[in-house]
């Protein structure tokens, strides 16, 4: 098998990466040692890679990063999108060992070295990005112990890519919570408790199916007075709605929405029962739920710098994206469903909304972490929802 071989300028090459096309490229190792395979995509935020590395929607993914210095502010304790890293591997222009900021807590490397995320730098990343702009996403593999280009090569040809693969079952949670308690506590002796409380602002109640729900989404929604119940991805509508909540928010999460079957039947049965709210994999599933289709992007959004335009208002949002599936705009029913947004550098569906049912989702991530706040207005809409449709 014929390798297209790229060597930045390293003195001693310790590690590989090689796609499933036979492009290989030596570097540097950082991070754990060993080996790791994943779908190869790039993010061009120039910051927030301690967001980036623990989003769970990049759950079977090696991610490139665009900005040719990473690690030179460390990791904190704060900074987290989920317990733990979620990235299956991570590919730098130059890694930066010597990390300075008052809220360290440790370095990168100390970091996936201790949860196991392998890392290459030396890459040469523009070039690596421009071949996943031309040829698409790719399966590739990171290894820091086998070196055989042709084995690695075969290996990331064998792999199955995300399609077809529900990753979801990989990042939700186990069994239900009430986000910023110690404890798990009945959802209805919740509902009580802020029902006999007296001279407080009205709380929300609201149901969070965890796709792969990012810690910041449900920070912004405690800022907005909610009470946050997170239940597992594969929980039943029926359960859901025997605890009476204001409002359900679909969440974010990784890979194939068509794969990921029980949610789609669930938000089906819960269409006009209650005010809905998604984001990313949530509004993915809420499309096909509408009957619509998904289609996968030649090598995604990701990054923290894509605009989109407001159809209503026609303001334009600078916005933070991670995805690699779209619902397909004209397989809406549109006399049901109307565009909200669109993505002014492909024209693809950003936001839609149900002329009937208080229902409306969005694509990218307003909660923003990293990136702008330009769309945190979404929450208050979320709200103002709940308080206008009290079933």
């Amino acid at each position: 098998m014929k390798t297209n071989t790229i060597i930045l300028d390293t003195d001693v090459s310790d590690a590989v990466l090689a796609l499933e096309d036979g492009k290989v490229f030596w570097g540097n190792s950082f991070g754990a040692y060993g080996e790791t395979s994943g779908e190869v995509v790039f993010n061009t935020s120039m910051s927030g890679y301690q967001e980036i590395i623990t989003d769970p929607s990049y759950k079977g993914q090696i991610v490139i990063m665009t900005c040719p210095q990473i690690g030179n502010y460390g990791v904190n304790k704060l900074d987290t999108e989920s317990t733990k890293p979620q990235i299956e591997g991570l590919i730098v222009r130059e890694y930066c060992n010597f990390a300075s900021n008052w809220r360290k807590s440790n370095s990168l490397d100390e970091y996936m070295k201790t949860n196991g995320i392998i890392g290459i730098q030396g890459i040469d990343t523009r070039a690596l990005t421009l071949h996943i702009r031309d040829k698409g996403a790719m399966t590739g593999i990171i290894s820091t112990k086998d070196v055989n280009e042709k084995r690695l090569v075969k290996k990331a040809q064998n792999s199955h890519g995300i399609v077809g693969i529900d990753l979801v079952k990989k990042v939700t949670c186990q069994s239900p919570y009430i986000w910023e308690r110690k404890s798990h506590i009945q959802w209805t002796k919740l509902i009580q408790e802020n029902i006999k409380a007296k001279n407080k602002e009205r709380q929300y109640n609201v149901t969070v199916y965890d796709y792969g729900v990012k810690h910041n989404i449900l920070r912004r929604l405690r800022s907005k007075k909610c009470v946050i119940n997170v239940v597992p991805a594969d929980t039943p509508w029926q359960n859901v709605l025997e605890e009476n909540p204001d409002g359900i928010f679909l969440s974010n999460g990784p890979g194939d929405p068509s794969a990921v079957v029980y949610a789609i039947e669930n938000v089906k049965n819960l269409i006009g029962k209650k005010p809905i709210f998604g984001i990313c994999l949530g509004h993915q599933i809420l499309g096909l739920a509408f009957g619509g289709s998904i289609s996968k992007l030649k090598f995604g959004h990701r990054g923290a710098n894509h605009p989109v335009i407001n159809l209503k208002t026609r303001k334009v949002e600078i916005t933070s994206q991670n995805h690699s599936f779209i619902v397909d705009k004209n397989s809406l029913d549109k006399k049901e469903v109307e565009t909200t947004l669109i993505n002014l550098n492909d024209k693809t569906l950003e936001g839609m909304r149900h002329k009937k049912y208080p229902i409306f989702s969005v694509q990218y991530h307003p909660e923003a972490s990293p990136g702008p706040h330009d769309s945190d207005y979404l929450f208050d809409e979320f709200i103002e929802m709940m308080d206008n449709n009290r079933f």
